[in-house]
């Protein structure tokens, strides 16, 4: 991501179109653009990008409010490849169509836009602005000479013309930092340096087989899923497990002493909630572990359980011989669950096969707490969440009119089936909220239980895109959803998604709605690039079997990952917002600042969790949901606050240890001085540079402007301390705790030092990625 400055004179570039007026007479003014757009289609990039996917695809598609009309539209993000184009072909030819009928001298197409002619979606558009422009420019091409085919402007430079990417070992630093908490080994950094980016997806079909990147994959994964924040004590139901309260039973009486008897017990409860958390991101952690298909993510017929876990769903003796160590609660193993059987016949779970239904998160108990629930919400949240997190598509994005709630309500008897722009969000949402009809419990009465008095008639009935739910389906309902979404060419898009979050922390770029913004042309082209190679790489994810390693591999290696945010730099406000979503200028999460702390001492500072975490900008997958991604002041206190204590402990312990087991100091000594000898000096530069590789990445020549500020900063704290008259020779207290070393530090060599880590650690390369 570039670091950019907001300048007063964006770029302005006339395009040459004489359009309509409002009115129908003479020619208005060409619309100012400012930036030349690279589009060689004009339906696709202007009709379609700023007026049909936004306005008319909401109504006009199979299923659609306007499904009986003569203008059918087909989403293209629906299809990849060959069958995209062709969605887009008919289209255009659709809108091509509509253009050519006039009615009383004037295109149906545009009439029916501003609301006339009866059109039932009223007026989507309002006559004086951009979106209508664009289409009455499409209604003039259509039926001047010619007809379409004319662009609007020359193709562009290709997109990443210009643009810097980084060194090939700090992509493979940047790598192993974020997927494994690691530096790379000096047999990565050599295969790289000897076979460049070629090399690179042999060490990360490794690097993704390591402990550490399942963590990280976790850990990334409740970033979108959240599931760790599901209240605990709602997960399993006081209706169908009666050993979910097992531990408040477990026999502690061998700990003879009382204190830890009531601290085992804190324990043994904690991390009996900790494990039934961990089941959701445990399935992903299993299915990218195994290679599994990830469409498995929505069609698993299984859950991961724990020693724990297994106690508290009543299944621990029949599970008991599959776990190596049954007191480990974090050791997980897939389980596939009997139909719940509840305290009353009443509550029996309908099952034609004997098990409960699973279907991946869908079904999970956690999933459905995290999303709960409520007779006036009626699963929406849940259907809401399911189209985010699986399709990604937002769907009150869909909802972009707004109109009098209180008119609707008094004009239709029920709304959310007969008024227009309530439908164009029901339509979508509520036949998937039926599907989750079946799991209506809420609070401590769990998640399985049907509604009394049955479902709800005033929905439109339970269903995926228009395909009702078959009635005989009705027990496996969401399996019968997750069949449908692996399918779906949207999931493959969602998934690469949510690995591109993962990687970069950032979302990926959405369409601009300012069609007046002077931008909006750079802004499409961003979008449209980006938009290109998310398609891409979710085709390949698709075709080889939906490993989701591969799309990892993808992403990594395009020019978005690859490319340096801070040495790509220009002036032109145009190409700025182009650019503004490459590459990973990104602060660290308290978790990975964390694992760097380890990956560059060998161990963590310890103290960025909890609440330290959370004002560092961290997540609480409850009340806080997402990460801060702009530091504030007490993000740089923080900064400050650890860095002076790594510092402080780190140094001198590496001082204390024998040359050959540093890893900071390897080839200079406390007594070293700058300015006693060429040596000296040579010798200093020498670790200043190791210094800058270690901690920040950095391969800087020993004569650079980096190497000698460093330098600088290392020789003036010498220099001040020695020029007073008196200073205390002993190392401070605090910072030579728990080393070997001597207390003394007769040349303030080992506090310059200090000083100089502690600089490091404060710098943009460490705290950002």
């Amino acid at each position: 991501m570039l670091f950019t400055l907001r300048l007063a004179a964006p770029c302005l570039i006339l395009v040459g179109l004489a359009l309509p007026n409002v009115n129908g007479q003479g020619q208005a003014k060409p619309p100012v653009v400012g930036c030349a757009a690279s589009m060689d289609n004009f339906f696709e990039d202007e009709v379609w990008a700023k007026v049909a996917a936004r306005k008319c695809l909401i109504c006009h598609k199979p299923g659609g409010d306007a499904e009986a009309s003569k203008l059918i539209l087909e989403d293209p993000r629906k299809f990849e490849g060959a069958a995209r184009d062709e969605a887009m072909r008919k289209n255009r030819i659709a809108f091509t169509r509509l253009a050519t009928i006039k009615e009383k001298d004037r295109s149906r197409l545009l009439q029916k836009a501003i609301g006339e002619l009866d059109h039932g979606g009223m007026d989507v558009l309002k006559a004086d602005s951009a979106e209508y422009r664009a289409l009455a420019s499409f209604v003039r091409q259509v039926n001047g000479p010619g007809g379409m085919g004319v662009a609007v402007e020359p193709k562009a430079r290709p997109f990443f013309e210009g643009v810097v990417m980084v060194d090939d070992r700090q992509l493979l630093r940047r790598v192993t930092l974020s997927l494994a908490g690691r530096l790379p080994t000096d047999a990565e950094l050599a295969s790289v340096s000897h076979g460049g980016l070629k090399a690179l997806p042999v060490i990360l079909d490794a690097l993704m087989t390591e402990e550490a990147f399942f963590e990280r994959l976790r850990e990334g994964f409740n970033d979108i899923f959240l599931t760790v924040g599901a209240p605990t004590d709602e997960i399993l139901s006081y209706e169908h497990f009666p050993t979910r309260l097992w531990y408040q039973k477990y026999d502690l009486s061998h700990i003879k002493d009382e204190k830890e008897r009531r601290n085992a017990g804190y324990k043994l409860a904690n991390d009996y909630r900790a494990t039934l958390l961990a089941e959701p991101m445990r399935l992903v952690d299993h299915i990218v572990r195994h290679d599994r298909p990830f469409t498995e993510v929505v069609t698993a017929d299984y859950i991961m359980v724990s020693p724990y876990g297994a106690r508290g769903y009543g299944v621990f003796e029949e599970l008991k011989p599959r776990f190596q160590n049954i007191d480990d609660p974090f050791e997980f193993t897939p389980v596939r669950l009997k139909a719940l059987t509840g305290r009353n016949k009443a509550e029996n779970q309908d099952s034609a096969t004997g098990f409960y239904p699973h279907a991946g998160l869908l079904s999970t108990f956690q999933y459905m707490t995290r999303y709960p629930t409520t007779e006036t919400n009626r699963n929406r949240l849940r259907a809401r969440m399911y189209y985010q997190h699986f399709l990604g598509v937002d769907v009150l994005e869909l909802a972009a009119r707004v109109s009098d709630a209180a008119e609707a309500t008094a004009k239709f008897e029920v709304p959310t089936m007969q008024a227009a722009e309530c439908v164009v969000c029901h339509r979508t949402l509520d036949p998937v909220a039926g599907l989750f009809q079946d799991y209506w419990r809420f609070a401590e009465r769990g998640v399985y239980g049907k509604r009394k008095g049955g479902w709800f008639t005033d929905m439109f009935p339970a269903g995926f895109e228009g395909e009702d739910l078959p009635t005989k389906e009705r027990w496996r309902a969401l399996q019968w959803l997750g069949e449908r979404t692996a399918k779906d060419p949207r999931f493959a898009v969602a998934m690469t998604e949510h690995v591109y979050y993962i990687l970069t922390g950032r979302r990926v770029l959405l369409p601009p709605k300012e069609v007046e913004d002077p931008l909006y042309p750079a802004k499409l082209r961003a979008y449209r690039e980006q938009r290109r190679q998310t398609e891409v790489i979710a085709s390949r994810f698709s075709q080889t079997g939906f490993n989701l390693k591969s799309v990892f591999r993808d992403w990594i290696l395009s020019e978005f990952y690859r490319a340096d945010g801070l040495a790509t730099a220009t002036q032109d406000p145009c190409r700025r917002a182009e650019l503004d979503d490459l590459g990973l200028v990104r602060m660290l999460t308290p978790e990975q600042v964390e694992r760097k702390l380890a990956a560059v001492f060998g161990e963590k500072w310890g103290r960025l969790d909890g609440q330290l975490a959370m004002l560092y900008g961290g997540i609480d997958s409850k009340e806080v949901t997402e990460r801060a991604t702009d530091p504030s002041g007490a993000m740089g206190a923080i900064q400050r606050i650890f860095s002076n204590d790594v510092a402080c402990k780190q140094v001198a312990r590496d001082f204390g240890r024998p040359a050959a087991q540093r890893r900071l100091f390897t080839s200079v000594e406390p007594d070293v001085l700058p300015g006693a000898s060429p040596e000296a000096d040579q010798a200093i530069r020498k670790t200043i540079r190791h210094l800058h590789q270690r901690i920040l990445g950095r391969y800087d020549a020993a004569g650079s402007t980096e190497v000698d500020r460093t330098f600088k900063l290392f020789a003036g704290i010498v220099a001040d301390a020695n020029a007073q008259k008196s200073f205390d020779k002993r190392e401070t207290y605090a910072c030579r705790q728990g080393t070997p070393m001597p207390p003394d530090d007769p040349h303030y060599t080992i506090r310059a030092w200090r000083a100089v880590v502690t600089y490091l650690l404060r710098r943009p390369e460490f705290l950002y990625e």
